[in-house]
């Protein structure tokens, strides 16, 4: 399944796909072309979700294997769209069906808000157990945006946490049944309204200065 981008009145949802949603050179771009789209349809905020058991399991790493010498690319432009989100000009909120892995997990946390399927799934970074270092520009993400208590069990243990203890390590903002995951996120922004995009924009890239100087200079 390709991304789809419905709305919910003024508040676009953007599905990441009912697979595994991982970051294929050619999901990057669909993602980037609807978020070009939800700044000129006069959307008041985004959710972005998946409609499978996956929200994203992050890096292509097949595609990855296959294309070694363009790797430094490939994390180039995954870093842009969590750059991007990070500091997207209308409040956002990730609503998690399940699973969020790896850099399916830092597209999660660059969202401003997070709401996760009560009874399933795990909010995990893997790069402990998988040999993957993380890039300075996504560990200045994740510790941009958790406290250094959660920092430090969820990016040095490859720990996978279900949904009350992403909750209890403040991961995640809130739990629901997996039929209110979507619901529970248009509650949450409903009622912020809408917000100069330009104003927003210039206060998040404030807020992660530091995150996105080093997501975009790899």
């Amino acid at each position: 399944m390709s991304i789809t981008l419905t709305h919910r009145d003024k508040i676009a949802v953007l599905d990441l796909g009912d697979d595994e949603n991982r970051f294929t050179p050619e999901r990057l771009e669909a993602i980037n072309t609807a978020l070009d789209t939800v700044l000129g349809d006069g959307s008041h905020a985004l959710i972005t979700t998946g409609s499978g058991k996956f929200y994203s399991n992050g890096l292509d790493l097949e595609w990855l294997s296959a294309n070694g010498e363009r790797a430094d690319w490939y994390v180039a432009q995954v870093q842009a769209l969590l750059a991007r989100m990070l500091t997207f000009p209308l409040p956002t909120a990730a609503a998690l069906p399940g699973h969020a892995f790896g850099a399916g997990a830092m597209l999660a946390i660059a969202h401003d808000f997070r709401l996760m399927r009560a009874d399933r799934g795990y909010f995990c970074f893997p790069e402990a157990d998988i040999r993957i270092p993380f890039t300075k520009g996504m560990a200045a993400l994740i510790q941009g945006k958790l406290t250094p208590r959660a920092a430090v069990a969820s990016m040095t243990t490859g720990r996978r946490f279900p949904a009350p203890e992403a909750v209890e390590y403040e991961l995640i903002d809130a739990t629901a049944p997996e039929a209110e995951v979507l619901d529970a996120a248009v509650a949450v922004l409903t009622p912020l309204g809408a917000k100069d995009q330009s104003t927003l924009g210039a206060i998040k890239s404030v807020m992660f200065a530091g995150a996105v100087t080093a997501l975009t200079n790899p």
